[in-house]
């Protein structure tokens, strides 16, 4: 027997590393993991079924407004973490997953009441003006940002092979948050109706959706993607532990929590730091996340890098179509330079994808999907 060539002895510890092409399975009658994902999620239908019942008949419009409005300002969001989503690439099945327990798990079976009891708490002791000015940063980054990264840990005990780096933390965060986001929209929207006695239900749900769609801009999904990256950085899953780093990052994204929901005692009244301030600390955080989102991504890159070199070598892929499916958005820009043809270059980045896919799927074989995926690789190259 000859013994495996380097390069695909590399590919292989890539994919194995990354978890990439795993199947994901969400019944797991026999992984604790699986039942604490059913109660969360279970109790937090029951939380959220009660919690409307008693108004839903007479607030329909409203509740069906948001549902609507927050459901097709759901579309652009997954186009966009799908996007994202595309180096060591999660299965949409996990993603669906934390999306549930951020929307239903985290927001009313744990957020919803733990909020009310430490508000309720800061009331006491520093008073209403206090509270109204404070309390809700003081409250929420706490409550709600360790809510949505448990569902983190419960798909790393369901998926270990699957959720290895800080990058599967920022996707999966995103997911979570996004989830947690959208479904307190909807809470809001319902609120908003309760608060005016159903008046203009539409028109207040219309209202509320600007206001809260606007703000969800820089809002959960962000926070969330953060969050959970540091989280990732503090496991050290893939072997890329880094405990400080960890640390401030998670701090960093309870600290933009807690800026907007206290926005008014930041502004402390004033008119111009009212609007000054809202796009001061979205520069800030978006700076943040794409900081966090470059780093993060690293590990990945190289996988991917490692999982394509046999193919460099065998002249599928070029050197520059390399840097283009591992790289960020600048790699992508030079190599649409390079072909002079925006379409080209977006489609044979694709099929690079798709082939690093498929052999990930394939354990690094040569199975018949990977072979056709080369030749649509080569044909898109005119190799």
């Amino acid at each position: 027997m000859t013994a495996e060539p380097e390069l695909k002895v590399a590919q292989r510890q890539a994919i194995h590393a990354s978890g990439w092409g795993q199947p994901f399975r969400f019944l797991q009658p026999h992984n604790l993991a699986f039942w604490v994902y059913l109660l969360g999620v279970g109790g937090g239908t029951l939380t959220m079924l009660q919690y409307f019942s008693s108004g839903a008949e007479f607030y329909s419009s409203a509740l069906t407004g948001g549902i609507v409005l927050f459901g097709l300002y759901l579309v652009p969001w997954l186009l966009l973490l799908r996007h994202q989503n595309r180096f060591t690439a999660q299965p949409a099945s996990l993603l669906a997953t934390g999306f549930i327990w951020g929307g239903i798990a985290a927001t009313f079976w744990i957020a919803l009441p733990a909020n009310n009891a430490l508000l309720a708490i800061w009331t006491k002791v520093g008073g209403t003006s206090f509270a109204q000015n404070w309390a809700a940063g003081l409250t929420a980054p706490i409550n709600e940002e360790f809510s949505k990264a448990i569902g983190l840990v419960l798909l790393i005990g369901l998926a270990p092979r699957l959720v290895r780096s800080a990058y599967d933390g920022f996707i999966i965060g995103a997911y979570i948050g996004l989830g947690f986001q959208v479904f307190e929209d909807v809470l809001y929207v319902y609120n908003g109706a309760t608060q005016v006695y159903g008046v203009d239900q539409l028109g207040s749900s219309l209202k509320m959706f600007l206001i809260r769609g606007a703000a969800g801009i820089v809002s959960h999904a962000l926070f969330s993607a953060i969050f959970c990256a540091g989280l990732m950085w503090i496991l050290g899953r893939s072997g890329e532990r880094k405990l400080l780093r960890g640390v401030l990052t998670m701090l960093a994204a309870m600290v933009f929590h807690g800026a907007w929901d206290d926005m008014g005692g930041l502004s402390n009244g004033s008119a111009l730091r009212s609007i000054v301030f809202p796009f001061l600390i979205a520069l800030i955080e978006l700076s943040a996340l794409f900081y966090v989102l470059r780093h993060a991504a690293s590990q990945e890159r190289s996988w991917i890098r490692e999982l394509l070199a046999p193919e460099v070598e065998a002249g599928i892929v070029d050197p520059p179509l390399l840097d283009a499916v591992s790289g960020l958005r600048a790699d992508r820009k030079k190599y649409r330079k390079l072909l002079r043809d925006r379409a080209r270059a977006r489609h044979t980045i694709e099929a690079a994808s798709d082939l690093a896919r498929e052999i990930a799927k394939a354990d690094g074989a040569d199975t018949r999907r990977v072979d056709h995926a080369r030749a649509e690789l080569r044909r898109l190259r005119g190799a």
